[in-house]
């Protein structure tokens, strides 16, 4: 039976530098009618336990550490004993959430799980976090963006950019290679598609997203500017 991917909506609050927050994350369930995978399970186990049903939980995977991408981690799958996969740079940052436990297994660049006869190939998105990953299913034409990557463009973290240009390299130097009918699928908001989000690349790295004035006269080779690499061989 062919995979199929389904949303389940969760609410919650999330502290940012003592500062709470208001958001909506979206868990992603990928598989069939025997087995799936689970993607940033948020704060609501029941919730997202309920979409599951009976079906097998072969992997929880969390695209990066931060509370509400790992929440309900450890409920989720403990029924099944299911392993959980973090990238190790993200590891003090699921500590804050999860104090007495570790992941099970560390993501890697170009990591590949299997889960109803389709594959989730992990790719290494930094910016929002340092260990942030998204994860690129060819056969089912999606990318799993996290924050990395939203509807509305690049991700923030309590309405900040903790590392704009590791982000812009990650957006440009990994996500936007992929083919342009790749459905984006984030942890908050709706879908997206690379192509729609594409064409904006040159005003994000030119500083749209952080200028609050025009500047006078011409503007600087933005990717420079920001210390942007959209080569990974580049120093």
């Amino acid at each position: 039976m062919t995979a199929r991917i389904e949303r389940v909506v969760t609410e919650g609050v999330v502290d940012v530098d003592g500062v709470d927050f208001k958001v909506e994350n979206n868990t992603w369930i990928v598989g069939d009618d025997d087995e799936v995978i689970v993607i940033d399970p948020a704060r609501d186990a029941d919730k997202i336990m309920e979409q599951v049903g009976e079906r097998e939980v072969l992997a929880v995977i969390c695209t990066h550490g931060l509370a509400d991408h790992v929440g309900a981690a450890i409920e989720v799958a403990s029924r099944d004993e299911a392993i959980v996969a973090l990238h190790p740079k993200d590891k003090p940052i699921w500590r804050e959430t999860w104090s007495e436990t570790w992941p099970d297994i560390d993501l890697e660049d170009d990591g590949r799980f299997e889960v109803a006869g389709s594959t989730l190939d992990v790719m290494e998105t930094p910016g929002i976090t340092p260990g942030g990953i998204s994860l690129y299913s060819e056969d089912l034409e999606v990318v799993f963006t996290g924050k990395s990557l939203q509807a509305d463009g690049p991700g923030k973290l309590g309405g900040e950019y903790p590392a704009l240009a590791d982000q812009l390299t990650s957006i440009g130097g990994r996500l936007f290679t992929l083919p342009m009918a790749t459905r984006v699928l984030p942890s908050q908001g709706e879908e997206t598609t690379v192509g729609d989000l594409e064409p904006h690349f040159d005003d994000w790295v030119s500083g749209s997203l952080t200028r609050t004035e025009q500047p006078e006269g011409p503007l600087l080779d933005g990717t420079k500017a920001s210390g942007i690499s959209l080569d990974p061989s580049d120093d």
